[in-house]
């Protein structure tokens, strides 16, 4: 899948450290966590300022001076969402999105809205590798999982983006594109009910570059928006998943900035997701992110961290954010 933000690439604000040195790191860490009492600074500073790649190598090199695992390190010395964000850090992204997968799914009720969030923003490749991690994990497919946690046409649209087969090509057909818009006019808005199956299999089948063009002839077709189509002929689950991928074809940054704006200024902010989305955007589009936060909000995503979190975790969510969000 194509999506702007991770065709550019070098859109994290996490580049590698050169004259990297992972045994010096590795060095600095223990003492930090070893010493009296815990020089979070020295924490926040190091892991925050390497590439996740550079971090896995700090963890090798830590577990073969000390005999312990440096997540093991963590858990033991710092607590809270601070150790949640620290072990985030020093997770592969892979392995981080199954950990966030295995979160949605377990105990009392699954979390549909984070179910949702990682299989709308995340590429094919990204998929396959969260799938990967899940069955070396587990020793269980993931998809056999998902089944077992979702039903109807909300599960049906999951199963199909967690096989991470969306078309990739970047040529646009724009008789396709105008052929999609009146298939989907004709399932929904000119229709007395809606055929929610082509929404389902067009949004999750077409490339995002031919779904860009199918929304500009939707458009031009009935004079509204696809998105606003939905939320009039859709509902429940299947409306707010059939939304974020429409709103991930248009800029998946833009989809992430207004899902860190809505958790941080709506009934209480849920810390989890703002480790989970920058962190794991810190190396793919957080510099997009935080441009598209301030366009739609009219204010930096760092103010809004520094002014709705605290303490050590705060600051290395703002690390992570660079000084230039301000």
């Amino acid at each position: 899948m194509c999506f702007s933000a991770l065709s550019c690439g070098l859109r994290g604000t996490i580049k590698e450290k050169p004259g990297f040195n992972p045994s010096e790191d590795a060095a600095a860490l223990r003492k930090a966590i070893e010493g009296i009492g815990t020089t979070e600074k020295t924490l926040i500073d190091i892991l925050t300022q390497r590439s996740n790649a550079q971090r896995q190598l700090i963890c090798k090199a830590y577990q073969d001076a000390t005999g312990r695992t440096l997540c093991d390190a963590l858990e033991g010395d710092t607590n809270g969402h601070f150790e949640d964000i620290l072990v985030a850090l020093i997770t592969p992204p892979a392995k981080f999105d199954c950990q966030e997968f295995i979160q949605a799914i377990k105990g009392a009720g699954t979390t549909e809205s984070i179910l949702i969030e990682l299989f709308a923003s995340r590429s094919n490749h990204q998929i396959k590798a969260m799938c990967d991690a899940y069955l070396a994990e587990t020793g269980r497919a993931l998809i056999h999982d998902l089944k077992s946690e979702v039903s109807g046409d909300f599960e049906k649209t999951l199963l199909i983006l967690a096989e991470g087969k969306r078309d990739e090509s970047t040529n646009v057909d724009m008789a396709k594109a105008k052929e999609d818009a009146k298939v989907l006019y004709e399932a929904g808005e000119k229709t007395w009910g809606t055929d929610e199956s082509k929404f389902i299999d067009i949004l999750c089948h077409r490339s995002v570059p031919q779904l860009r063009q199918t929304l500009v002839e939707y458009k031009s077709l009935s004079g509204k928006t696809l998105q606003e189509s939905i939320e009039r002929e859709v509902s429940g689950r299947l409306e707010e998943i059939l939304v974020a991928i429409v709103k991930c074809v248009k800029s998946v940054s833009s989809y992430l900035a207004e899902r860190l704006y809505k958790n941080m200024k709506g009934a209480g902010t849920t810390e989890s997701t703002l480790t989970r989305i920058i962190v794991s955007r810190s190396e793919v589009d957080l510099q997009d992110i935080k441009a598209e936060y301030k366009k739609l909000f009219g204010t930096s995503l760092y103010s809004d961290i520094e002014s709705e979190t605290s303490g050590d975790f705060c600051q290395t969510l703002l690390k992570i954010c660079g000084e230039d969000g301000k």
